[in-house]
């Protein structure tokens, strides 16, 4: 199957600026193409991977994907899909969240002994142009007109456009003329915002290479859940691919909570399942729907490309255990992961009696109603059914000295840290 036809299977195509002429260029030769990021934060989350995957999907078919790292698009800012102003982050902390995505990029999509994809920091050549340069070179190649008439630019003429984020589809067209020059690069690709950019960089590299020069644009489109909200965005924000923020744990969960309405979508957008999986995938949702067994190969597939296959085990352990309520076979570790927003209460270590210790900590209003839910059976103590309110609680209960995982009734979690 032709790369474009396996998009437009996928869905991931919103425009191209010549449709025809990128396919013939596909079928004739190894193209090299490039999308680029800006280090506007030191993690991508997984919205920004939706073009990365064009680009790892390009290389599986045989061409040549080049990732740019913005180190000087990233110091002045993008103003596709903002309304507002950026704030300008100082050099060195766009230098440190370069190296930060640098080395997430370098994780994701480049493996020991591959020289298919490429890395490269539009800073190693915007840095070198001076203003004069800058104004007479490549300023006297775009009209004011056209650059106002872009959607990017004209959103923002009522709320206000500094002439530093003005400026920014020229710097983003050097990066496509420069890589055109010197890296051979005929196709750029990005999100449906990126459309202004990219198609200003095809004008610069017309007017400085003639009209002939074969260069393309590809945007994909823009996603969004079924219920019309942004995609990858959660009560508690992004979902990262940075461990430390997100957790591989919450990570596996996100994808695993899928509507039913988008999991097909994602696994076209997200997997390198075969069309075969995935509609074999997509009629189960249809014949089965409570089984989600397209969501868990979802959830399986997006944990073991960004965080490997060990985290995706223990995603899948802290899971299995809570459905199960087998609190006890997880690790401390574990117990902090799973129960990370959860709400959480702090305990003391001197042993004490069960009803007193739940009114205390503030888990139940009152010792009358504490007591009757323990007779009733519906208070467990790290999995362990609790029916008798003499209990005393004492710290050699802890996992690893250090947590009790309170449940009432079937899917009330509370996490309490002994001080």
């Amino acid at each position: 199957m032709n790369i474009i036809d396996e998009l437009q299977w996928r869905d991931a195509i919103n425009q191209q600026t010549d449709a025809e002429g990128l396919r013939q260029l596909t079928e004739e030769k190894a193209v090299s193409l490039y999308c680029g990021v800006d280090p506007t934060g030191d993690s991508m989350h997984i919205g920004h991977l939706i073009p990365f995957m064009v680009l790892k999907r390009f290389q599986l078919a045989g061409h040549r994907p080049v990732i740019l790292i913005g180190g000087a698009t990233g110091t002045i800012g993008d103003p596709s899909g903002r309304q507002s102003e950026r704030s300008l982050q100082t050099l060195e902390q766009v230098q440190e969240n370069v190296d930060k995505l640098t080395a997430q990029m370098k994780k994701l999509f480049i493996t020991d002994g591959d020289n298919q994809i490429r890395m490269v920091n539009n800073y190693d050549w915007t840095h070198k142009i001076n203003v004069i340069e800058f104004l007479r070179d490549f300023g006297k190649n775009f009209s004011i007109n056209a650059m106002l008439a872009k959607d990017v630019v004209a959103s923002r003429l009522d709320s206000g456009i500094s002439f530093t984020e003005f400026s920014y589809q020229i710097l983003q067209s050097l990066d496509y003329l420069h890589l055109f020059q010197h890296e051979d690069v005929q196709l750029q690709i990005g999100g449906s915002d990126q459309w202004g950019n990219i198609t200003s960089g095809l004008d610069l590299i017309r007017k400085k290479e003639g009209s002939e020069a074969k260069a393309f644009g590809l945007t994909i489109p823009l996603m969004l859940k079924a219920d019309g909200t942004k995609f990858g965005k959660t009560a508690g924000g992004a979902v990262w691919l940075d461990p430390e923020k997100t957790t591989p744990y919450e990570f596996y969960q996100f994808w695993a909570n899928t509507d039913d309405r988008d999991v097909v979508k994602y696994l076209k957008y997200f997997t390198f399942l075969s069309k075969e999986e995935i509609d074999a995938l997509a009629a189960k949702v249809e014949s089965e729907p409570h089984k989600r067994e397209a969501q868990k190969a979802l959830a399986e597939e997006m944990t073991r490309f960004v965080h490997g296959e060990e985290l995706l085990a223990q995603a899948q352990r802290i899971t299995a255990a809570l459905f199960n309520g087998d609190i006890k076979s997880l690790s401390a570790e574990e117990i902090e992961l799973g129960f990370k927003e959860m709400p959480t209460f702090e305990g003391g270590r001197e042993p004490k009696n069960i009803v007193d210790w739940l009114v205390e900590l503030g888990l139940q209003p009152s010792k009358r109603q504490a007591r009757e839910d323990i007779t009733k059976g519906a208070v467990s103590l790290n999995g362990d059914k609790i029916t008798d309110p003499a209990l005393e609680v004492t710290e050699d209960m802890a996992i690893g000295g250090r947590f009790i995982i309170v449940r009432k009734g079937k899917k009330n979690y509370s996490l309490v840290k002994l001080s």
